[in-house]
């Protein structure tokens, strides 16, 4: 198929968010929480790493994934799209919803947060509607590095998406830079980490 695995593009006629399709997904993503809460994925899995390192301070990294206006602006949008929806609801248990309008459709993103410990990490299980019959685990960890920080995070999926594997390394790439322009455009902004704004990936 067409699609990138993590930014599912649809393909068919522009969708709207509707309560039905979010009923469905809630259901099936508290079914899939059962399983992923427990760390527990299929026997055979891909893990595959992506890190960036930040000029701030790792406090203000993990708020900004869990702040619906900063969030809307780098999680999941892509360059051609436009986030018409982000709704967060930054509890362990609670979910987020975001909605990326873009030239070909609304593309669907959805998850729970299973752990939320600030400022340090954060694990939450992922769907996109053209594959929300698995949802995968991923985890970020956010380290003190000099002045700044730095993030590395971890997408844990099957290995039936094997296929997948580097332009959704490709894509959360896109998101942890996406993360550092927004945050370079923050009031007081002054680069003083000499690594800050690299971004590095790697398969597990």
């Amino acid at each position: 198929p067409e699609l990138l695995y993590l930014f599912a593009v649809i393909q068919n006629k522009r969708r709207p968010v509707c309560g039905r399709t979010e009923r469905l997904w809630a259901a099936r993503l508290e079914q899939a929480r059962a399983v992923t809460g427990g760390k527990s994925m299929p026997a055979s899995t891909i893990k595959l790493h992506v890190s960036h390192t930040y000029r701030v301070p790792p406090a203000v990294v993990y708020d900004a994934w869990l702040n619906p206006e900063i969030a809307r602006r780098f999680l999941f949008a892509t360059d051609d799209g436009h986030v018409i929806r982000a709704d967060i609801d930054p509890h362990v248990g609670g979910r987020f919803f975001i909605v990326d309008r873009r030239p070909t459709g609304d593309a669907f993103h959805q998850g729970v947060f299973l752990e939320l410990k600030r400022p340090r990490h954060i694990v939450f299980c992922f769907s996109v509607e053209e594959h929300d019959h698995n949802c995968d685990r991923v985890e970020i960890n956010i380290e003190p590095l000099g002045s700044g920080s730095r993030l590395t995070l971890t997408h844990e999926m099957c290995a039936e998406w094997a296929e997948y594997e580097e332009k959704t390394r490709q894509g959360w790439t896109h998101i942890v830079e996406g993360l550092d322009r927004e945050l370079e455009l923050s009031p007081g902004s002054k680069r003083s980490n000499p690594e800050a704004g690299q971004s590095a990936g790697a398969a597990a």
